[in-house]
């Protein structure tokens, strides 16, 4: 039999979220016969003593929790934000990103493009 391992899906459909040291995918993928599920990845970059690694953590959404799923989500996110924390702007958050990502990319001279002890 031949084995058919989650990496070996085409991907339908990708988002991919940044944020801080973790990077979330959001992939739609098609089983054999056709029908789509969604997969969540939590990517997290290590070090170990011989270099960097991926951790990743996974979850598989299947289209009959869809709705339950996103319900639950909204749900403990609203609690979160007017329950728990209501004098917080979450707002706050996608503006400073979004003036991280309009300011103009400063190029390194030639002379700080290597790191220097002295």
């Amino acid at each position: 039999m031949e084995d058919h391992k989650d990496n070996d899906r085409a991907e339908i459909f990708s988002e991919r979220v940044r944020a801080g040291k973790r990077t979330y995918f959001f992939d739609v993928k098609a089983t054999r016969s056709n029908d789509y599920y969604l997969t969540i990845t939590e990517s997290k970059r290590r070090y170990k003593e011989d270099g960097y690694f991926y951790e990743k953590h996974k979850i598989f959404l299947y289209k009959e929790d869809f709705n339950k799923f996103v319900k639950a989500l909204n749900d403990t996110v609203n609690h979160v934000k007017t329950e728990l924390m209501p004098e917080v702007d979450f707002e706050q958050f996608d503006r400073e990103k979004e003036q991280l990502e309009n300011q103009p990319e400063t190029v390194p001279s030639d002379d700080d493009s290597e790191l220097k002890w002295d």
